[in-house]
């Protein structure tokens, strides 16, 4: 009994604790055989045991180090620029070779199964909804400002003095930019699903929009009539409407990496999981941008 709850005797030759060193080729720490040197066919279950990796640790140091050099470099300290490119570096290497490892367990060994894939669809849907919390704080500064605007602001809004942008130009062919593109990504979605060879133009057509959607955006942002410091309205907008710009660049390199995925034969029509993601995330981006041209576009300016 005693035996049997640590482990059967019949796989007592299984065990290998011995850990080779670190592979520097292809930057991973892995155990020989699996967990504890036990095939995963015998761990009698459907979860992933994940072996020991050094990115969690390394990744966590590294935006550290990121995060050091952004505050140097905002309150202007010697080397703050430089810290802040080479942590911003670090971490991007940290985060395409994790991600390359969890390709790895989820392509090619087969880790994610069923069970998994649930698990992963709960965190992402968990992920979501802390972005949506994020933008409800970014869209409560704008109507705590604008539905009671103080005296300084002239007690009204737009503040007075202040010119806007017209929200029939730019920024609805923004919208229908961004409203094209959620068609574009299902385009390619039910392609995968239907294994029709419709997905690779949905893919280009979607990032092209999304490209096209980000040079719009800087265009607004080039002759916008006012700034970041032109008060609350100026602040607001460009908090706003940035960090949502910030979010499709997000985006368009998370479907592009799908589209990359694809032509390597990643995805088949029962498992996609990184492609779902990325639509998800996308139509999260279209929805945000709709109350956005709602609420600080059209209603703002009225």
């Amino acid at each position: 009994m005693i035996s049997n709850f640590f482990i059967n005797l019949k796989d007592i030759h299984l065990i290998n604790i011995n850990y080779e060193k670190f592979n520097w080729r292809n930057f991973s720490l892995v155990l020989n055989n699996s967990l504890l040197g036990v095939s995963s066919s015998r761990l009698g279950h459907s979860f992933h045991l994940v072996t020991p990796s050094p990115w969690p640790i390394i990744t966590s140091f590294v935006s550290f180090f990121f995060l050091v050099g952004a505050v140097a470099y905002m309150h202007r300290y010697a080397g703050g620029g430089f810290t802040l490119i080479f942590g911003l570096i670090l971490l991007l290497v940290c985060m395409a070779i994790w991600w390359r490892d969890v390709i790895r367990e989820s392509t090619w060994q087969g880790n994610h199964t069923f069970k998994v894939q649930r698990g992963l669809r709960i965190g992402f849907a968990l992920f979501i909804l802390s972005e949506v919390m994020f933008f409800f704080s970014v869209f409560w500064a704008f109507f705590h400002s604008s539905l009671s605007p103080s005296v300084e602001l002239g007690s009204v809004w737009p503040p007075v003095g202040l010119p806007i942008l017209n929200p029939w130009h730019v920024p609805f062919l923004n919208t229908l930019v961004l409203l094209m593109s959620g068609v574009t990504i299902t385009l390619a979605h039910h392609a995968i699903v239907n294994v029709t060879k419709l997905a690779n133009i949905g893919f280009l057509l979607t990032v092209f929009l999304a490209i096209f959607f980000t040079a719009l955006q800087v265009y607004e942002y080039i002759f916008a009539p006012f700034e970041f410091s032109d008060g609350i309205y100026g602040s607001t907008f460009f908090f706003s409407t940035g960090f949502h710009g910030f979010h499709v660049f997000i985006g368009t390199c998370f479907i592009a990496v799908c589209w990359a995925r694809f032509n390597l034969s990643h995805f088949n029509a029962s498992h996609h999981l990184g492609f779902e993601f990325a639509a998800w995330y996308w139509h999260f981006v279209d929805v945000v941008w709709l109350f956005l041209f709602a609420s600080i576009y059209w209603w703002g300016s009225i």
